[in-house]
């Protein structure tokens, strides 16, 4: 099994951990096809009702080439949360620039993972899926994400942007934030506010908080 994550193009990469790293190009085009493929698949019908059959169809990749990639259905869901947990990372690496103060970079990484969220839905059902398919895998999604916003916490606190003491369990607060008002505002939809909208109103509360001044 591929420990590592392989490239498709520049700047692309795949969570392989549960897939057979491929060695060429067409094969990591393939991989790519069937992780795509997964992802609608999983996302409309479901863990249980989703079928490698109908996957490799929608990829327009042969039955018996699924094996090459993949050892069952369980390793491809592995892979898909891993995958998605990447594309989650950078979606919000690549609205991040130099410059930005501690606050800012909150906002920008929350308004890119709502537009992500936005073009992707699916991540919400295939992630809480996982809680019960593949606790593992739900678990690290949501600890790698975590361990990224105390990283971010600290170097505020660094800066003197961010008041001393903030660690992982306030990483892990906005992290729910951040979670449920995509779920609100983005997967169901219906309140008519943009991505940079929301994320600059959770920004605001982070920097004002709650209380009357």
């Amino acid at each position: 099994m591929g420990n590592s994550p392989a490239t498709v193009t520049k700047g692309e990469t795949i969570a392989c951990n549960d897939a057979k790293a491929p060695r060429t190009e067409r094969g990591r085009r393939t991989l790519r096809k069937l992780l795509d493929a997964a992802a609608v698949e999983f996302g409309e019908k479901g863990f249980h009702e989703a079928s490698v059959s109908s996957i490799t169809r929608r990829a327009g990749v042969a039955l018996g080439s699924f094996y090459t990639y993949f050892d069952s259905k369980d390793a491809l869901f592995r892979a898909l949360v891993a995958d998605m947990s990447e594309k989650v990372r950078t979606s919000a690496r690549s609205a991040l620039h130099d410059g930005m103060d501690a606050l800012e970079i909150e906002r920008a990484a929350l308004a890119a993972f709502l537009r992500f969220a936005a073009e992707h839905k699916e991540i919400y059902r295939i992630i809480d899926e996982a809680e019960f398919v593949d606790p593992a895998s739900y678990r690290q999604h949501y600890e790698t994400i975590a361990a990224r916003i105390t990283d971010r916490l600290a170097a505020g606190v660094a800066a003197g942007k961010f008041r001393e003491g903030l660690g992982e369990l306030e990483a892990w607060a906005l992290m729910g934030m951040n979670v449920f008002v995509g779920l609100r505002y983005v997967v169901w939809g219906g309140a008519e506010k943009t991505p940079d909208e929301v994320a600059a109103r959770v920004n605001r509360l982070l920097a004002e908080g709650v209380l009357k001044h």
